[in-house]
């Protein structure tokens, strides 16, 4: 794309990326580390079923201190515990906003939804939540695939899991001039995966036999008014850029983001999901609302394919 250049997550140096992960549970956290001086955080949440955790610190009407953290994380609302003990490192490392009497770290988190893949019973928990952030903190391990919280990811689901694929946890970063963003995401839909780039479906359901794609649209449209539609999904994400913008200005970057999860899932946003997507600011750099918005979209959609390959 012309002017855009791909670049490493690494180079983004305002955020480091720590993951940590029970492979034989299939669940785990991935811990987006804004270490320097915190960043200013809107989220878009369209999904009917999120799992969060202080999501009012995203509000524009709210007050404007630094987010320290941003936890993604399997686990249903369980995983919310992993938020402990990314709260508990980083206050040993002496990170958080001061109130005179002690440093709070502010730290936000979504989860997704993968106690029906794994073991149910085992969850992100407060110890995972701390190695996770002990990654970001001694600079990071950021990976895709079947990994931190995209460990348990499927997609296709809306038969059942028997039908579904594995997805995983997605990154992609690019430079525009002094711009940069980045995104980071956990793919786990009730939908099928697209890649806008060719149109083609790369992931989702399965037929019966197991030979080729189902269309999860069609089968939604077959089963009418359902009331046990299969609620085991949720796509989350962060887009992360070093411009320079306000709280309310990063609730419309979340927002234009979301274009990325229509161009790639579908169906998508429904009562069965809780896709939720962040948005932060952790630099200086003058930039342009709209250019930034549609470029976070960018970056977002190629996560989402990076999450699948």
């Amino acid at each position: 794309m012309n002017g855009i250049q791909e670049i490493a997550i690494t180079d983004m140096i305002e955020v480091s990326v720590g993951n940590v992960q029970n492979e034989e549970a299939k669940t785990g956290v991935t811990v987006l580390l804004f270490e320097r001086k915190g960043a200013t955080v809107g989220v878009d949440i369209s999904g009917g079923g999120p799992a969060s955790r202080e999501t009012p610190l995203t509000s524009p009407v709210t007050a404007d201190n630094p987010i320290n953290a941003i936890v993604l994380s399997g686990g249903s609302a369980y995983g919310l515990a992993a938020a402990d003990g990314v709260m508990r490192c980083l206050e040993d490392h002496g990170i958080g906003f001061d109130t005179g009497y002690a440093k709070v770290p502010l730290v936000c988190q979504s989860c997704i939804y993968d106690l029906g893949y794994g073991s149910a019973t085992i969850r992100p928990d407060s110890v995972m939540g701390y190695a996770a952030c002990e990654r970001a903190l001694s600079g990071g391990n950021p990976s895709c695939g079947s990994v931190g919280a995209g460990t348990g990811a499927t997609v296709g689901k809306i038969c059942g899991m028997e039908r579904a694929m594995n997805a995983g946890l997605g990154m992609y970063a690019v430079q525009l001039g002094e711009l940069r963003m980045a995104a980071v995401v956990a793919v786990n839909a009730l939908g099928d995966i697209f890649d806008p780039s060719n149109g083609k479906k790369i992931a989702g359901l399965r037929t019966a036999d197991g030979t080729a794609f189902g269309d999860s649209c069609e089968e939604l449209w077959k089963m009418g008014q359902r009331d046990n539609l299969f609620t085991g999904n949720t796509t989350i994400g962060a887009v992360i850029t070093n411009g320079k913008f306000t709280k309310s200005q990063m609730n419309k970057i979340a927002s234009m983001t979301r274009n990325a999860y229509a161009r790639c899932i579908r169906p998508v946003g429904t009562m069965a999901d809780g896709d939720s997507i962040y948005a932060a600011s952790a630099g200086n750099v003058e930039a342009d609302l709209n250019v930034a918005g549609t470029l976070a979209a960018y970056v977002m959609e190629r996560a989402i394919v990076a999450a699948i390959r």
